[in-house]
């Protein structure tokens, strides 16, 4: 869905979904197509979320010091 689209780009273009999507002007097939989108947007944004996150308790230590990453 995000055809190599960074986080970022990914978020304005739902966040361009839901502007249209609330002004209440779109044909209901439009709006159907668009929540559909938004929510595999969505779904990809928690996805790459969760990733970082893990990535940032990898290397973070209990003491709140950080691991030395191999690079």
């Amino acid at each position: 869905m995000s055809d190599n689209k960074t986080f970022e780009e990914n978020l304005q273009e739902l966040e361009a979904i839901v502007s249209k999507l609330e002004t209440g002007e779109v044909a209901l097939e439009e709006a159907l197509a668009e929540f559909q989108k938004g929510m595999l947007l969505s779904k990809e944004l928690q996805k790459t979320l969760a990733s970082a996150e893990k990535t940032l308790v990898n290397v973070m230590q209990a003491d709140g010091s950080e691991k030395e990453m191999d690079a």
